[in-house]
């Protein structure tokens, strides 16, 4: 039964959403207007005009108000109020995900409509000379920038037509990951992406926009169920309070590395630029404490009563006029150009976004470190989990294996070493050291993690929901394992032909070719080494359950059957005569660096040779877990001989007697 705060108008939801909308559009484009001068002084274009000066930040801000919207609608149906217990949503839940839709579709038009202003404004045109579909498709795919917003837009467009359908939960979580995905492009475009240091700039920009989004469009979906009446309000605003939190922490962390990049802080108070940096910043602090104050009174308030609600609504307006503001403000730093550089970055800067002290040497590789923002965040995060998980164990009184603890240590400490280490800055500018981290994150690192086994961690140390409670993070967990989606990656064929194509697809392919210059395809390379690895070899270990358990032969023609064709590919890649990239490896203008053909034939070597390594911990693992499965059937079968006073052995004697009897006679 849904319950309304008094005073409350349900019909007020899309007037205040479209209210911090407006609100965050009229703050980009005023600021917008106000930095025109300097930005045209940066560009050397000419003025555009007022259509493309104020529309194109007013537009950004709506359509990324629209996308923060529709994560945190998906994000509330698909974690933070149960569906119902036939899997379709509940109420709360089915008017979440409609106002997704709607936010998705919002955003589908406001990333098409940033396609002509991005080309009037790069190329200087007045918008009205930019209208012709025909134009606009032939120019964007000449501007990066437009392209960019090409691929949002269809993105945003594929999650919306895919929404419209959709009823159950079990379609909810894909459709959050889809709203994340279109951030994707637009994380990885503008400032950040370029100059100096745009490696951890373009990092802490992803990590920062995917944090402000949940956290706001969270904030805005958790006020809509409140201004709605909907039910279990208690357990989304719980849920969400510890989601505000590491998004806070994230927010701030990131900001402060991509500040760092961009200014000196005499700069924060003597350009425009730091002047935007410092209001972000003031309205990150507001935030936290709005934040803070909801988690000791709304939150508190409906843990006593669920419907006193009034507390969130009016602090949940607010923080969401504020997060208008922020996203107005992002938006308008985006168009500012950043203070001029000290000095003019290298050529090598310019590409890969820093320098580098010569050839990799023993000592460059151990201990000229620069720390990735994404991976490496990701191994250290990992590792404090698996440690706290194992924590809750050990306090109630459980024992979990110290070997396994060891090999998800070690699988953290060698994806660190990767990503973070010499082999992770020497990545990028040589495909040696491109080979070395990529056998690292494919072949060793998940056989690591795979041991340390995860999934059966996780699923004993998070608590049960319990009878007739919402569902949690465990219950979550079981629906991932036993979906159609895990079961059809968990097939061998398909786990294998993921893990091999990815070699021969991606070298023999021309894709490492063309996305040899892009960190973000270099960010997309190193997942897709990292989770196709993990996907093979749980299937193949299967030391966490799968959703299509597979006896131990079909495991060790698993492996025996990606041997020869991984060996086979190191010995192409060391025989071949076409250099791979070799027009980006040759921009470098490495001195050091000039025999790109002997140092691809390394990276063969180091694919052919290095590969067995893991392959072996394989082996090995399946032999003990062969030896395990032996001792544990022997002990079942004795124990059932005591049980029976071995009725199995005394009918057996009993046969071989009677068939003495027979041959006597």
């Amino acid at each position: 039964m849904t319950t309304v705060a008094p005073g409350v108008r349900t019909s007020a939801v899309w007037p205040v959403l479209c209210g911090v909308a407006l609100l965050a559009g009229a703050v980009a484009a005023g600021i917008g207007g106000l930095s025109l001068v300097d930005a045209l002084a940066a560009t050397g274009l000419p003025d555009p005009g007022p259509a493309t000066t104020y529309g194109l930040p007013f537009v950004r801000a709506v359509g990324e108000i629209a996308g923060a919207v529709a994560v945190g609608s998906f994000l509330m149906a698909a974690f933070l109020v149960p569906p119902q217990r036939n899997g379709v949503l509940d109420a709360g839940g089915y008017r979440a995900l409609r106002t997704g839709t709607a936010a998705a579709g919002v955003w589908t038009v406001c990333a098409m409509l940033m396609v002509p202003l991005t080309v009037s404004d790069i190329t200087g045109a007045p918008l009205t000379s930019r209208l012709s579909p025909v134009d606009i498709w032939t120019v964007a795919s000449m501007v990066e920038t437009a392209g960019t917003w090409r691929w949002t837009a269809l993105l945003a467009g594929i999650v919306t037509l895919i929404s419209i359908p959709v009823l159950r939960w079990s379609w909810t979580p894909v459709l959050l990951a889809g709203s994340l995905v279109t951030l994707l492009p637009l994380a990885l475009s503008g400032h950040s992406s370029s100059g100096g240091a745009h490696d951890v700039a373009t990092n802490g920009l992803l990590i920062h926009l995917i944090a402000a989004v949940v956290w706001a469009g969270g904030l805005m979906a958790l006020w809509v169920l409140a201004v709605r009446g909907g039910e279990h309000i208690d357990v989304a605003a719980r849920r969400f309070s510890a989601i505000a939190l590491w998004c806070f922490a994230a927010m701030a962390v990131s900001g402060v590395v991509n500040a760092l990049v961009r200014v000196r802080p005499a700069e924060l108070v003597s350009t425009t630029y730091g002047l935007l940096l410092l209001g972000k910043a003031t309205a990150l602090v507001a935030l936290g404490v709005l934040g803070w104050l909801q988690r000791r009174r709304s939150v508190a308030a409906l843990a006593d009563d669920p419907a006193a609600r009034r507390p969130l609504i009016q602090l949940a307006l607010v923080e969401s006029l504020v997060f208008g503001v922020t996203f107005g403000l992002a938006v308008a730093l985006g168009r500012t150009p950043p203070p001029p550089l000290a000095e003019l970055p290298s050529i090598t800067a310019v590409e890969i976004g820093y320098d580098l002290a010569g050839p990799p040497t023993l000592a460059r590789v151990l201990f000229d470190w620069r720390f990735d923002l994404i991976f490496g965040t990701a191994a250290i995060v990992a590792a404090a989990i698996y440690i706290a998980g194992v924590v809750r164990l050990r306090r109630r009184g459980d024992s979990w294996p110290v070997g396994r603890i060891i090999a998800w240590l070690c699988g953290c400490a060698a994806l660190l070493f990767a990503t973070s280490s010499g082999v992770g800055r020497y990545m990028p500018a040589m495909f040696s050291m491109h080979m070395a981290a990529h056998m690292m994150l494919s072949m060793l690192v998940p056989v690591l993690l795979v041991l340390g086994a995860p999934v059966t961690l996780a699923l004993r140390a998070l608590p049960t929901a319990g009878k007739d409670r919402p569902p949690g993070p465990r219950e979550w967990l079981l629906a991932a394992l036993h979906s159609r989606v895990s079961t059809f990656f968990t097939n061998p064929l398909v786990a294998t032909a993921i893990f091999v194509a990815g070699f021969y697809g991606l070298y023999f392919g021309g894709i490492f070719d063309a996305a040899a210059d892009s960190h973000g395809a270099h960010l997309a390379m190193n997942a897709h080494f990292l989770l196709s690895g993990y996907l093979f070899y749980w299937v193949v270990i299967g030391v966490d359950p799968t959703p299509r358990p597979i006896p131990p032969l079909a495991k060790l023609a698993m492996v025996f059957g990606s041997l020869p064709l991984h060996a086979f590919f190191g010995v192409v890649l060391m025989g071949t005569q076409t250099v791979l990239a070799g027009d980006f490896y040759r921009s470098l203008g490495l001195a050091w660096h000039t025999d790109l053909l002997a140092d691809q034939r390394l990276g063969g070597g180091i694919a052919w040779s290095t590969g067995e390594v893991p392959l072996v911990l394989v082996m090995l693992a399946l032999l003990i877990q062969w030896r395990r499965s032996d001792d544990r059937t022997a002990k079942r079968l004795d124990r059932a001989a005591d049980r029976d006073e071995d009725a199995d052995l005394a009918a057996y004697n009993s046969m071989l007697a009677k068939l003495s009897q027979r041959e006597d006679r």
